[in-house]
């Protein structure tokens, strides 16, 4: 069974293969390029189609895959990640006789002496488990939180997540099959210069083999519950620890109304648009706070509930599922502070220095050319909500293609490993707050956040000066040279005036002006105080050193605005 599973995974792929080969590089040699091109937006949607249908079938991992490559807009045309973005992570259920044997035998003994009540129809049937709704025999504290010494009141409802009978064999042979595939396209250029295919599909391995972990999954929950602890606001699942094991995992039962039950949200009195700034904010909270967040978020795994005798305004926001978690290393974290700063401050050379800082561009990006596109699309689209900016006219995406084609071609863009997860679940976190609220409006969210972080990167550390004062002495050292080769190009009748634009730079050099004289000020009171204190001067230093500061806030603040 294992040996035709193999064999059905690859014969997908090879047919897949040769279809590209066929119609994407011989038939296009051979002077079809333009019945290549026409058809080939057809032909990309029937093999998602095809492989939506594959996955759906045989469950596994093919699920897993396809959810996966549905967020690689990087390397996958959108025919297919649009095709594959709404694919389920449900299968037909298991034959219960199975879920019990794995049951019983991972609690060790019969489930009718473990839970009082165990409902034979799942509750959720994915492709690596299945969820049940149970309740418990009223046993004395039968949860155990890290830290918490506090003896909670018994839990009856709840739920049993079991795994699928045999997963890792399967898993093994899916990946076994796709590792396969992947020598054969990490060959093909376009694909291999953008993503390392072998190194993907070793984290993606990583992180299927920790979501059949029952007992990592139970440490995740707990980190979640400690992480959210002190807000009323979200809940989290609590583990009850004396009937988990690595293959079974049974929680505290928080299911309530889903995400995207958009009429019972509704009825229930709760404001949609509120639940869409409570989801993003609290994933801006489990990014930027706590370096660790809920990978999965996906409808199943959401929900909204009003407690019972409370008013709608005290709805709360609720968490299943941590199998898939993800966690952000320091040089990420450096990288996403940089991008949320620059999109809230409207900063097209920061958001590109976050590109570099997270590894995100091609060795060959053209840096300059980038960081005009992003310019132009903060004048363009900055401050626009979802709705607007999926309205936007398409002759005006048209125009800003053509003027920054170059970029459009080239899309010197890869993903790196550290941000796969992170990728995945911002882009269906985007489509869940869209589809609460039409108007959801990312920038303005992002806002507040973006000020809080600016706030700290201020007021954090000699660090940020230092980096300042680098910046001014550069800006003080190069201004002149710049300004000689403007005045050279204007003495030869060599420049070309637009007169918007250069009403911009003239803004802008006089504000850089203002700021290489504030530098100099500050400069030189510095260094004057320096002085002072080493001739033990300390009160006229201080007063030096005072002078200095205030001098580089008003450079700081004097910064010219984009436009």
């Amino acid at each position: 069974m294992l040996r035709s599973r193999y064999r059905r995974i690859v014969l997908y792929f090879v047919r897949v293969i040769l279809s590209l080969i066929w119609w994407d590089v011989l038939l296009r040699r051979v002077g079809f390029r333009r019945l290549s091109r026409r058809t080939r937006q057809k032909r990309l949607k029937l093999i998602a189609e095809r492989y939506r249908a594959l996955a759906i079938q045989m469950g596994g991992v093919l699920i897993k895959m396809g959810q996966f490559l549905s967020t690689r807009v990087d390397v996958l045309p959108q025919v297919v990640t649009d095709e594959l973005a709404d694919l389920q992570d449900e299968v037909p259920a298991e034959d219960f006789e199975e879920i019990r044997k794995l049951a019983e035998a991972e609690l060790g003994a019969p489930l009718s002496k473990r839970f009082a009540r165990f409902e034979e129809v799942p509750l959720a049937a994915a492709s690596l488990g299945q969820v049940h709704r149970a309740a418990m025999r009223t046993t004395p504290n039968p949860v155990r939180e890290s830290g918490d010494d506090e003896q909670e009141a018994p839990i009856v409802e709840v739920v049993v997540k079991v795994q699928r009978s045999d997963i890792e064999n399967i898993i093994r042979t899916d990946l076994a099959a796709l590792r396969t595939v992947g020598r054969w396209i990490k060959r093909y250029r376009p694909i291999s210069r953008r993503a390392d295919v072998p190194a993907l599909l070793d984290e993606f391995a990583r992180i299927l083999f920790e979501e059949i972990d029952y007992l990592a999954e139970g440490r995740n929950a707990e980190t979640f519950h400690s992480n959210f602890k002190g807000r009323a606001d979200v809940r989290v699942p609590r583990v009850i620890w004396s009937h988990t094991t690595q293959r079974v995992l049974t929680l505290e039962d928080v299911y309530s109304i889903k995400i995207t039950d958009y009429e019972a949200i509704t009825a229930a009195g709760v404001d949609r648009a509120q639940v869409a700034k409570r989801l993003f904010d609290t994933y801006l909270e489990q990014i930027f706070n706590h370096e660790f967040f809920h990978a999965d978020p996906h409808p199943g795994n959401l929900f909204v509930e009003v407690p019972p005798d409370h008013a709608p305004s005290d709805w709360r926001l609720t968490f299943v599922d941590f199998g898939m978690v993800g966690r952000i290393p320091p040089n990420t974290l450096a990288g996403l502070r940089e991008a949320v700063i620059a999109i809230g401050t409207q900063d097209a050379r920061r958001i590109v220095q976050a590109y570099l800082l997270l590894g995100m561009l091609l060795p060959n990006a053209d840096l300059e050319l980038l960081e005009r596109a992003e310019a132009a699309v903060f004048d363009r689209f900055w401050g626009k909500s979802m709705s607007e900016l999926a309205d936007i006219d398409f002759d005006e995406m048209h125009e800003f293609a053509k003027e920054f084609r170059e970029l459009v071609y080239d899309m010197p863009f890869q993903v790196p490993q550290d941000l796969i997860l992170l990728g995945r679940c911002v882009a269906i976190l985007s489509g869940m707050c869209t589809g609460l609220d039409p108007q959801f409006n990312v920038w303005e969210s992002i806002m507040p956040f973006a000020q809080e972080l600016l706030t700290e990167e201020v007021t954090g550390g000699w660090e940020f000066w230092r980096d300042e004062a680098i910046d001014l002495v550069k800006t003080s050292l190069f201004l002149p040279r710049r300004l000689e080769r403007v005045l050279d190009i204007v003495e030869r009748g060599k420049m070309d005036v637009r007169v918007p634009e250069l009403t911009i730079h003239l803004r802008r050099i006089e504000a850089v002006m203002r700021r290489m004289i504030g530098a100099l000020v500050f400069a030189a009171l510095l260094m004057g105080g320096v002085q002072l204190y080493l001739a033990d001067k300390f009160v006229t230093a201080g007063v030096l050193f005072g002078g200095a500061f205030l001098s580089l806030v008003w450079v700081l603040l004097s910064r010219p605005k984009r436009r």
